[in-house]
């Protein structure tokens, strides 16, 4: 490619997929002595990107017929899937130098897990953890997440953290239950996507495992994945308990009183929620419905009715979902936090104010942030086959399509 050695272009792709091309060609000529434009550095990174795209592409028509082969013969334990979507610009495309059409774009990104976890006999975990129950955190972590989901045009910076003296030790990190982690992303719609995570599954068997979820927070696009491809393989379906408490934290306090029953409230539908009595926190929600009246069609989203109801509505069409005492049990994450983290590291990418992506190139570079964050050495194996035989392969697999 462009005559490059393969050592060489590995290096240059590695920096054009993490890195800002004109920060990525900084990188290169300091670093390795290679002085490249940023151009160029963006040209031979969306090239292999596409090569990659065809590959998964492949394998999820493959999927389809029947004949895509596992990389895994043996069946993880345990293994969750969490899906969720992140945002980017796009511009039209081709279009002249500047940007023609801006518009904001949802890629869809799927975190494919295997777990280290087990099953227990008795709930692990009968009492929410402390942080749920904190007042002064738990508006901090509501407020956090609110700025994360709120649209581009809304969002505003974090608040930088209070100054304070400097730690001699720092506090340990809590050890990831997860082995090992692959990732799925695209432009596509969900109709696509869901083959893509379908294929993911069952090359690395994870369909195979004992135990099985896929988690999430309430998005209908979530649910189309996990109701026509992940439920008919026995994937549990759990409700992300972060997105609840937030929408349970807001209604309560939307539902009035003074500032210690509005805590206390929420205090108690969190319990109820964390131990699994979903009847008693939705007759609860039905109840502060009735109370706080219905909203006009002309409420905003931040009416106090509006709030309310929006929230007994999440629980109303999720209850199935929220049984997470059991999940405890099985061992399986109520989190989908692993699939957020993932999105914050291809938001520092391919997200930025002046960044505005022609749909092809951000597809491109997905493939190769996607393959980078892989941990099943695919971008490895992928530099390690000749160009040639990544050809070849690839007519080939589309001839016999």
């Amino acid at each position: 490619m462009e005559g490059y050695s393969p050592a060489l272009l590995e290096r240059i792709v590695s920096q054009g997929g993490r890195y800002a091309f004109k920060e990525a060609a900084h990188n290169l000529e300091e670093l390795a002595g290679c002085k490249l434009s940023a151009v160029h550095v963006e040209r031979l990174t969306e090239r292999v990107g596409w090569e990659l795209a065809a590959q998964r592409d492949e394998a999820a028509a493959a999927h389809k017929q029947g004949r895509l082969p596992r990389a895994h013969a043996h069946a993880p334990a345990a293994a969750a899937v969490m899906l969720d979507g992140g945002r980017l610009q796009t511009r039209a495309e081709p279009s002249p130098p500047g940007v023609m059409k801006p518009a904001w774009h949802e890629p869809k990104y799927a975190c494919c897990l295997t777990l280290d976890t087990k099953p227990a006999t008795s709930d692990p975990q009968p009492e929410p953890p402390a942080k749920f129950l904190d007042q002064k955190a738990v508006p901090q972590l509501v407020q956090e997440l609110q700025r994360v989901r709120a649209p581009a045009k809304e969002r505003q910076p974090a608040s930088p953290p209070p100054r304070t003296k400097p730690q001699k030790k720092r506090t340990a990190r809590r050890p990831r239950r997860w082995l090992v982690r692959t990732v799925v992303a695209t432009m596509a719609d969900v109709h696509e996507f869901k083959h893509l995570v379908a294929a993911e599954v069952q090359r690395r068997s994870l369909d195979r495992a004992q135990w099985k979820a896929c988690v999430c927070d309430g998005q209908a696009s979530n649910w189309t994945v996990y109701t026509e491809e992940l439920k008919p393989l026995g994937f549990v379906g759990i409700l992300d308990f972060l997105h609840l408490l937030a929408y349970l934290y807001g209604a309560a306090q939307a539902a009035g009183g003074s500032e210690g029953a509005r805590w206390q409230r929420y205090c108690e539908w969190l319990r109820w929620a964390w131990n699994g009595r979903r009847d008693k926190l939705l007759l609860a929600l039905n109840g502060a419905v009735a109370t706080a009246g219905e909203p006009p069609d002309s409420a905003g989203e931040n009416d106090p009715r509006r709030v309310v109801l929006t929230a007994r509505n999440y629980v109303a069409n999720n209850t199935d979902k929220m049984d997470y005492p059991r999940y405890r049990r099985l061992g399986l994450p109520l989190s989908s936090a692993p699939v957020e983290s993932l999105i914050k590291q291809f938001n520092k990418r391919v997200k930025g104010s002046e960044k505005f992506w022609r749909s092809s190139a951000a597809e491109a570079i997905l493939q190769v942030r996607a393959a980078q964050l892989s941990e099943d050495g695919r971008m490895e194996r992928f530099w390690a086959t000749p160009r040639h035989c990544r050809a070849a392969n690839s007519r080939l697999s589309r001839l016999a399509a």
